[in-house]
């Protein structure tokens, strides 16, 4: 067994193809094995017992029975010459240890640089729900995951897309660090995005493709299974829900079904214009954007062409929500609207029901005239026979 990988494991037998010679090999082998790690303990001082370092960067190490002759501070400890410093989320970790919170360290040297390190690592508790009323405040952006790019668009709380659709593209050949640098540089890309346009919520997919190597669900295909298979979803959900969490974005999960063929059929057309070209992938994350904000992702059909109110053309420009509902009762006008009554004061101004149309709900009331109550002389008007005067 070799500590340090497969990777250093190999090079054992082709030290001249990976540039080593034997004392190289040797010393990356044996500072392979020089590490230290000691996992935190809240509630402990500066929250971790056996690597102990403080927040103006005093590094101490609690050293084991044998070695307490070699202490040189209180209680079997060993205190460092060198300050520790963390560049990286510094007020982070500085926050965390003055407040004793569990903090796990990982001592460890770096053979080319010769150089020694020391990690910290955390694990955050789990964040407060957000409401999603709250989340859809302000518009979403919705993403689409593909296997060498994310495609966004920036939707406005009606579901219209706004400004011109982002491509993010990676590249996931190469080693697992390679891979994951690559999902995080995309990341940060599209959260700094986010953060400018002033939205509070990223929409994706839920999906997961973990399971989709088999004939049964993708044919014969095995250049198509390959492809599905190898997006990253997992992950790349994963680390998108870590990454939202320090910049305060929310992520909404939608139902993936139909998104890529309901965005290409209904918005991919409408949005491409003479200087731009909308693909597949930006018409899809527009359909999961809508999804995410309560909107349906299919558009009204249009009229027959010589029903249209404008002749050469039909508007389909989705109404807001605040629109006013085809339903509703028609506004007060100020002025007379009737030489019998004065606008606004009728008892039924604005009741739809009581209109001569038909349908209408005083048709279908049953009504009948008290004769009794009438003059003998509108009787006799009433009932008599039309017949004209003869001349």
């Amino acid at each position: 067994m070799v500590r340090g990988g497969r990777r250093l494991l190999n090079q054992r037998h082709r030290l001249a193809a990976a540039g080593r010679t034997p004392d190289r090999w040797r010393a990356e082998w044996e500072t392979a094995r020089w590490f230290l790690t000691a996992d935190g303990e809240s509630g402990k001082k500066f929250g971790n017992q056996t690597i102990r370092v403080s927040p103006d960067g005093e590094m101490a190490i609690k050293l084991p029975a044998p070695l307490a002759g070699l202490a040189n501070a209180k209680h079997g400890r060993y205190v460092l010459t060198a300050r520790v410093c963390f560049s990286h989320r510094g007020e982070e970790w500085r926050d965390r240890v003055t407040s004793n919170r569990s903090v796990a360290y990982r001592i460890h040297f770096d053979v080319e640089r010769g150089r020694w390190y020391l990690d910290a690592s955390w694990t955050r508790k789990a964040l407060p729900v957000v409401p999603l009323d709250t989340l859809r405040t302000g518009g979403v952006i919705g993403v689409d995951m593909n296997a060498d790019h994310l495609a966004a668009w920036l939707l406005d709380v009606h579901g219209n897309p706004v400004g011109e659709p982002r491509r993010f593209d990676y590249d996931l050949t190469g080693t697992t660090g390679r891979r994951d640098a690559q999902l995080r540089h995309t990341l940060t890309r599209l959260l700094r995005w986010a953060k400018t346009s002033g939205v509070r919520a990223v929409a994706i997919e839920d999906l997961d493709f973990t399971d989709s190597t088999t004939r049964e669900r993708h044919g014969r295909s095995r250049r198509f299974r390959q492809l599905i298979s190898g997006i990253p979803t997992a992950k790349l959900r994963a680390r998108l829900v870590g990454m939202c969490a320090e910049t305060g974005i929310g992520v909404i999960a939608v139902d993936p079904a139909y998104t890529s063929r309901w965005g290409a059929e209904h918005w991919q057309k409408p949005l491409a214009g003479s200087k731009r070209q909308t693909s597949r992938h930006a018409a899809a994350a527009v359909a999961i954007g809508r999804r995410a904000l309560g909107h349906r992702i299919r558009r009204r059909a249009a009229p027959p062409r010589d029903d249209r109110s404008d002749r050469r053309g039909h508007r389909t420009t989705q109404a807001g929500l605040d629109a006013r509902v085809r339903e509703g009762d028609r506004p007060r006008i100020p002025g007379p609207r009737t030489r019998s009554d004065g606008a606004g004061r009728g008892a039924h101004a604005v009741d739809q029901g009581t209109q001569d149309r038909s349908g209408c709900p005083a048709e279908h009331v049953p009504w009948k005239q008290d004769a009794s109550s009438l003059g003998s002389q509108e009787r006799y008007r009433r009932f008599r026979s039309p017949v004209p005067p003869v001349r």
